[in-house]
Parts: C-alpha cells; structure tokens; sequence
C-alpha cells in the first residue's frame, strides 16, 4: 500500500470528516446503524479513492460518494424493515453541536422539516446547506443546473411555508 496515498487520504478524510457525519445523521436514526454506515462510506471512499479526479472539489465527490452509499444502505436496510417508514427510520439528527439553544431549536425544525422531504430533495439541501454550488450539487447527484435551482427554489418555499405554519 502505498503510504503517501494513506496519508493523503487521510488527511482528506479527516478535512471532510463532517460529511459522512451529516450523511449518516440524515439517513438513520439508530447508533448502530450510524457507525455501520460511517463505516461503510468510508470504506466506499477508500475503494473508490483511485478514481478520484483532483480536478474537482473532494467534497462533492465525497458527497456524491457518501449519499449513494446511504441511499444504498437504506434500501438494503428497508428490506429487513419493511414494515418501519423513511420518516421512522431516518431522522435528520445533525445538531448536536454546541449551539446557542435558541439557534438549535431552530435549526433543529429546519431539519426536521427537511427530513418530510423525499430522498434526492434531502440530498439536494444536504448539499445546499454545505454552501456546495448548484452546478456542484448537479454533478453530485446526476442533475442538469437548473433542476437544481428549480427545486432549491420549491424546497425553501415550502420549509418557509411549514415555518409559518408553525408560528401561527
């Protein structure tokens, strides 16, 4: 093994760590289904590390990487439990960072409101809320730009009409 490629990656991983915790706090809602798919992603990225091209951002390919993995491993977990929904199984978990509570509690309805949303919309804001580009989220997930600009627009509309709602 060549230790200038382990190194490297690494330190990638190390760079991006926040990915897989994102993807795996987004896609399950058990521990041990968490460490099972972190364990998973990561080895995905390992194997598939020499096909990387530096020419784009690592982070977006590790995204794209770490969602298809999830998506993947949720299909194979939702044979086991067939009888148990995404919404049941996969909850968006991703603010346990030492915030201010107030901005937590908000933060926290955020992601619960994104967690209504089907799988590629999650992705999409995943990826959105990460400050990744339009055309980056694209080739993420295998969309042409503007589909990504069209449904960014309709999501945020409608987590700003279930953040009325609420307040009423």
């Amino acid at each position: 093994m060549n230790i200038s490629k382990k190194s490297q990656f690494s330190e990638l991983i190390n760079q991006h760590k926040g990915i897989v915790y994102k993807v795996v706090n987004s896609y399950c809602a058990h521990k041990l289904d968490k460490q099972d798919l972190a364990q998973e992603i990561i080895t995905r990225v390992w194997l598939s590390f020499d096909k990387y091209d530096a020419e784009y951002k690592f982070s977006t390919w590790m995204y794209r990487v770490a969602l298809n993995v999830a998506i993947s491993y949720y299909r194979k977990d939702k044979k086991h439990h067939d009888n148990v929904s995404m919404e049941e199984n996969c909850i968006f978990n991703i603010v346990d960072m030492n915030e201010d509570d107030s901005k937590n509690e908000d933060i926290k309805q955020l992601y619960f409101f994104i967690n209504q949303l089907d799988r590629l919309n999650r992705a999409i804001m995943l990826l959105y809320l990460e400050n990744e580009s339009h055309n980056d989220i694209a080739d993420s997930l295998g969309l042409s730009k503007s589909n990504v600009a069209t449904r960014i627009g309709r999501i945020k509309e409608t987590l700003k009409q279930q953040f009325m709602q609420q307040a009423s």
